[in-house]
């Protein structure tokens, strides 16, 4: 069905560009997205999902995607688009209004003003990213509650996610990653993040080539030395000097190999005995097992 070029398609796709080139990438990520959302699980029939839109070129190309899916069928959810106007000085506040408007897409605009509390509480020099996110999650948790949401639908990608994988590898001591699909913390909503497996590239570009009026973030992204900002460039240095490293580095995120690792809260060590493979040891009980 994705292959039927003579297929209507949705108004966020409308005008896009004919060649070759942008055809391919467009199947790649419609199929990537697919392919995440079926992996994880994350579809329940009937359920409504708020997909959140900052106005940059990641959440653009998670609205097109997931609309097309659904235009064809392949996604039998609701969705609701949310943009959170956080108070940042000169943020163009109509913009993402208009759009959604002239895509026809079902939206929510909420005003919060969470910037005066950063640069309240944050010291001058400091990042402001972790207070931040906390504000708008929250935020969206309240959204996704009165809209009868069951899911909050994120845009990070596969590079965020190996970004984040080494942000805590390097400064956090533990391995952990931001999951394609969670509970939230009081048990209530998912969060999920269909774009799981789609490189950073492929937005950069998808989102360039529809011309999307995409807003670039004045808080966080104004400052200069960001852990985040350190590990993008050296994760681009690995890229460049071999190419699919990137996409190496995330497969390995899915082929965990607890036995040779050093955690013996998810393997059991001390029940290890000569004679039977590593691989072949149970995690100890309550731990699932994550070999595979």
């Amino acid at each position: 069905m994705l292959d039927d070029e003579n297929a209507p398609i949705h108004p966020l796709f409308a005008g896009a560009p004919s060649s070759t080139e942008f055809k391919k990438l467009r199947k790649r990520i419609v199929r990537e997205t697919r392919d995440a959302i079926e992996k994880y699980g994350m579809i329940e029939r009937g359920a409504r999902w708020l997909v959140c839109l900052s106005g940059g070129k990641d959440s653009y190309t998670l609205l097109a995607v997931l609309h097309e899916l659904k235009w064809r069928g392949l996604l039998p959810v609701d969705l609701l688009a949310c943009n959170l106007d956080q108070g940042q000085p000169g943020f163009p506040s109509t913009v993402l209004p208009k759009f959604l408007e002239d895509m026809g897409v079902p939206h929510r605009i909420e005003y919060q003003d969470t910037y005066s509390v950063v640069k309240e509480k944050i010291p001058e020099g400091r990042t402001y990213c972790s207070l931040c996110s906390r504000l708008r999650r929250g935020n969206l948790y309240r959204i996704a509650r009165e809209e009868g949401c069951s899911a909050v639908v994120l845009g990070h990608h596969r590079d965020d996610i190996l970004e984040t994988f080494f942000m805590n590898l390097f400064h956090g001591g533990r391995l952990a990653t931001m999951p394609p699909k969670l509970v939230n913390e009081e048990g209530d909503l998912f969060v999920y993040r269909p774009l799981a497996f789609v490189a950073e590239a492929d937005c950069e570009r998808f989102a360039r080539a529809m011309n999307y009026p995409i807003i670039p973030c004045d808080l966080c992204g104004s400052q200069e030395g960001l852990q985040r900002v350190q590990v993008k460039q050296i994760l681009d240095g690995w890229e460049a000097r071999s190419p699919g490293r990137r996409q190496i580095m995330f497969r390995a995120l899915m082929n965990v190999r607890p036995s040779h690792l050093c955690d013996p809260s998810i393997f059991d060590f001390a029940a290890l005995m000569r004679g039977a493979p590593a691989e072949g040891m149970p995690a100890p009980p309550g731990v699932p097992d994550l070999r595979g």
